[in-house]
């Protein structure tokens, strides 16, 4: 007698590409809180306070201090900690000044400036030329756009740039100790590198019981959860699938805070977010086998 089908057991393959949806949906969600509380602590303190959590929750779950590092392995730590601190600061001052879509549409510049350096495939002109395109189309040149803050654009291309290093960087602190031990070490230099800009701020807030909650759930939701279902995707998705699939977050950046925040964008900044999308998930499809692993083990935004 043959097993009914539905004592199956489900495809690591089907599963997988949701378990990256559902990190992306948390990533969203995080951001959207997090927003949500920058009237009481500001971008830097939310960003101060968030690292911070999820520092505390790196620490305990692998324990780097089991670790012995020489200096050779610390320089590339220290360098990825310091450069994640200024990726998130200048993304929660981004998003404090922008609509959370079109801050990380912007961001998204980073990691595909890396790919159209690495691949230089004859479709990336077309990609970069997309992307390109999107961006001019969130510039304030004209009166339908005079709404998007110029400095909150400025804030945008910088963490589009600590992502670009990021991946860089990151890539090294990862190869020189565990993953695991790099990535708890280098969030904890992040907290401390943007201690000056969000501590006393968030020293001098008034903490309720809510507010702690809500600034645990901003640290597990952008952190701990994401961490952990991509590092179980990971091991059923190839490189590529993973990239097209992470291109999408801008797009459920700006769902979560229409439906969170209620935070409205034009048709003209839709048109500009579908373009650096479309742009992400071509050159990811049409990047070459030998740049695509190199980036998506360290393409996820912290």
């Amino acid at each position: 007698m043959q097993k009914s089908s539905m004592s199956r057991p489900v495809r690591p393959a089907l599963y997988a590409p949701l378990l990256v949806l559902g990190s992306m949906l948390s990533i969203a969600i995080g951001a959207s809180t997090a927003k949500g509380i920058f009237p009481l602590l500001g971008p830097a303190g939310t960003a101060f306070v968030r690292v911070g959590v999820a520092a505390i929750v790196l620490l305990a779950l692998w324990r780097p201090w089991r670790a012995t590092l020489s200096r050779q392995q610390a320089v590339p730590i220290v360098t990825y900690g310091i450069i994640l601190g200024i990726l998130n600061l200048t993304f929660y001052e981004a998003m404090a000044r922008l609509p959370i879509g079109i801050a990380i549409a912007i961001e998204f510049l980073g990691p595909l400036s890396i790919a159209f350096y690495m691949s230089r495939g004859r479709l990336d002109i077309l990609w970069a030329s997309l992307a390109l395109i999107g961006v001019v189309l969130l510039l304030p040149l004209t009166s339908l756009q005079r709404s998007i803050d110029p400095v909150g654009i400025g804030f945008a291309l910088m963490s589009a740039a600590a992502w670009g290093c990021y991946i860089v960087v990151g890539k090294k602190a990862g190869t020189s100790i565990h993953p695991g031990y790099a990535t708890a070490i280098g969030t904890t230099v992040g907290f401390l590198s943007i201690a000056p800009f969000g501590a006393l701020t968030a020293w001098q807030t008034e903490w309720t019981s809510s507010l702690i909650f809500t600034a645990i759930a901003i640290g597990v939701l952008s952190s701990a959860i994401p961490f952990s279902l991509e590092m179980v995707a990971l091991k059923h998705l190839d490189s590529k699938t993973f990239g097209i699939l992470l291109s999408l977050e801008p797009a459920l950046g700006a769902l979560a805070a229409f439906l969170m925040l209620s935070e409205k964008i034009s048709i003209i900044q839709c048109l500009a977010i579908s373009c650096v999308v479309t742009a992400s998930i071509g050159a990811t499809a049409t990047s070459r086998a030998s740049s695509k692993d190199s980036l998506v083990d360290e393409a996820s935004a912290p």
